[in-house]
């Protein structure tokens, strides 16, 4: 469970805590990287094995440098698992995580060939707004930080100038009205608690204001006497329990998207003049149909933002809003940065594709609504960075692949690019046979059985989703033990399945993109590639040597390409396989080192019997709160759930059902 404090009193470095050491060549990438930042060296690339401890050295770097750092990753689920290892690196310090908050979400369309305008659908998570929002102000209140944030990090955010000045300061002794304080916590869009109490609410009791910040779990209770501010505290919002006195505490809207009436009242002004004009253009033009369409729609978002503040889809009109000029790029979660931050790239042969081509898509979808009358042209700035734009934006870049693309070369340079090569286990990357594909389901069989003999799993992956069904119904007929993964597997079921092959109740997984995180299986020895020599992305160096690397956690592993031609991808991942592991077997022979498997405990995550230390002791929280708090840990739950975190959603699951007994 994720509990964020915010009021405490801030350790302002970076403290790595830490039983292990850096061995192997983690001191030389550590101390080369590290020498590189202090010089101000602009693009480095650690190209790091599986299994080599790449985010120990990262967090080393952190340590040696004190950089406030963002650490890019491409997926949801990497991120989740890049920060719980950051948090365990960094205890006493902010790390945060940072990603979309919608569970579920359908952008506004329209597709001109059907005539079919498709509204925006959306399902915001609690627990992901909460914990961006608790980045946003770890960046503005203190240097320690280190955010572990999906792609989503360059979509427009809200001005960061606003959200700052906005913030209310409030002292012990300060003289203030409490009806004053009320209207401001109102403008910073702090609803007034009725029914229930969470982020972004704000009830009175007499004297006392209660505020709940949109970023923590915990409340700030205000105490007046008279006009002055007579105490403050931080206290648990679901107990009431006292947690600290402070004597200062700074309060910051409770949306990135905060505005004031005068910038709405000016920001109107200027739709109704773009407005007029676009209405002309689209009429000479000969668009009547779409010019009274765009007039009725924006004049009713602008009689919303002169009645509440706000209008649905008010985010296209955040040019005006933030008084931008048109193209102009939009703030991001990179502009809550200082200049002289640390930007590391994960899996950058995954990430930087995925930076640069968001732009471009968000692009097309909204031009069909502005030329269909849909949207004004305004809505072209609410979007994500141009690539180009976010690379204005890396001061210091670090980027962090087993597999680099030419990007990271060409922009690092043979001189700034740190192998990490040696495992701290010992453990070398697999040998890599091809064998021919005439009666190769017949010799995959032989070795396959001579694999479980051994007590250990094989992984085979195929080019079609067809012949991947067919491969896994054949070997249940020769009575083994088998699953298919593919991509509609659930999540749930997907991380039962892994479990079983570690377990050892099933001893076989054939799937086409075995590639995925999430298949850290140590018992695994045998990798087997079918069609090696076909033509596509999963056939390419960089892919079969990631490929490869699914059973370099194995003593025994080994990788059978079976294919009749050795293409340049092959021969590539081939000898770069077989440099690394000259390098590991040197290494392993000057010091002595035996290999050994990597030994990781397997959790049933089916279990309930193991109960984790309680947050909460259900006789200290009252019962009208109880529903809020089941609430609280149920959106923990399916947010560690989703990122694949599934001890910790079961200890989770196990709090909920505690809580709910009587």
């Amino acid at each position: 469970m994720i509990i964020i404090t915010l009021y405490r009193q801030f350790i302002m470095e970076f403290k790595l805590v830490s039983k292990f050491k850096p061995t192997g060549d983690q001191p030389e990438a550590i101390e080369k990287i590290t020498k590189s930042v202090k010089a101000g060296v602009k693009h480095q690339t650690l190209l790091g094995v599986t299994g080599s401890g790449k985010t120990f050295t990262m967090a080393n770097v952190v340590a040696n440098t004190q950089k406030p750092t963002l650490v890019l990753v491409h997926n949801k689920t990497l991120a989740a698992q890049l920060c719980s290892e950051f948090q365990e690196f960094f205890p006493d310090n902010a790390v945060s995580y940072f990603v979309s908050y919608y569970d579920y979400y359908q952008p506004e369309a329209y597709l001109p060939k059907t005539d079919t305008y498709i509204e925006k659908d959306a399902s915001i998570n609690e627990e992901i707004d909460k914990l961006r929002h608790a980045a946003t102000h770890n960046l503005l209140t203190r240097k320690d930080v280190l955010i572990v944030a999906s792609v989503s990090a360059i979509y427009g955010l809200g001005d960061v100038s606003m959200y700052e000045n906005l913030a209310i300061e409030l002292k012990v002794g300060q003289e203030i009205k409490r009806d004053k304080l009320l209207r401001k916590l109102t403008d910073l869009q702090y609803r007034r608690s009725h029914n229930e109490f969470k982020q972004g609410m704000f009830h009175v009791l007499g004297d006392t204001l209660e505020i709940f910040p949109p970023s923590s779990d915990n409340m700030i209770r205000i105490e007046f006497f008279g006009d002055e501010i007579d105490a403050m505290q931080e206290a648990d919002s679901f107990t009431g329990e006292l947690i600290q006195e402070l004597k200062e505490v700074k309060i910051f809207p409770s949306k990135h998207n905060v505005t004031t009436k005068e910038a709405v009242t000016e920001a109107v002004e200027l739709i109704k003049k773009d407005l007029d004009e676009r209405y002309k253009q689209l009429q000479k033009m000969g668009k009547n149909i779409e010019a009274e369409r765009l007039k009725t729609r924006t004049e009713y978002d602008i009689e919303m933002m002169q009645e509440t503040g706000y209008c649905s889809g008010i985010e296209n009109y955040v040019r005006y809003l933030n008084n931008r000029e048109p193209g102009q790029q939009p703030s991001t979660l990179i502009d809550y940065f200082p200049d002289d931050f640390l930007i590391f790239i994960d899996e950058s042969h995954m990430t930087i594709p995925q930076l640069n081509a968001m732009h471009n898509g968000n692009l097309n979808r909204k031009q069909t609504l502005i030329e269909h009358g849909f949207r004004m042209p305004s809505a072209l700035d609410n979007r994500p960075l141009k690539f180009e734009e976010f690379e204005e934006h890396v001061k210091q870049a670090i980027y962090i692949s087993a597999t680099p693309s030419d990007y990271e070369k060409e922009h690092s340079g043979k001189k700034n690019i740190v192998e990490q090569i040696i495992r701290p286990t010992g453990l070398i990357d697999p040998p890599v046979e091809i064998r021919p594909t005439e009666h190769q389901i017949d010799d995959l069989l032989e070795e396959i059985r001579k694999t479980i003999e051994k007590g250990e799993r094989v992984l085979i992956t195929t080019i079609t989703k067809k012949s991947s069904e067919k491969l896994n119904d054949f070997l249940l007929e020769a009575d083994l033990k088998s699953k298919y993964l593919h991509s509609e597997v659930d999540t749930m079921e997907r991380i039962e399945i892994l479990r079983d092959l570690r377990l050892g109740n099933i001893d076989i997984i054939v799937g086409i993109n075995l590639l995925r995180e999430g298949l850290d299986l140590p018992e695994v020895s045998l990798v087997a590639i079918l069609d090696a020599d076909k033509q596509g992305f999963l056939r390419s160096r960089d892919a079969l040597i990631q490929t490869i690397g699914r059973t370099a956690r194995n003593v025994n592993g080994h990788v059978i390409m079976y294919a009749d031609n050795v293409t340049p991808a092959m021969k590539a991942a081939i000898d770069e396989t077989d440099r690394r592991r000259k390098i590991q077997v040197a290494y392993n022979e000057k010091h002595g080192i035996t290999p050994q498997s990597i030994v990781k405990a397997i959790t049933d995550i089916a279990q309930t019997s193991h109960k984790p230390k309680q947050r909460y002791n259900k006789e200290n929280v009252p019962k009208e709160e109880m529903e809020r708090l089941v609430h609280e840990l149920t959106l923990q739950m399916e947010l560690a759930s989703a990122n694949l975190e599934f001890e910790k959603a079961a200890e989770l699951r196990d709090q909920i059902d505690d809580m709910k007994t009587v």
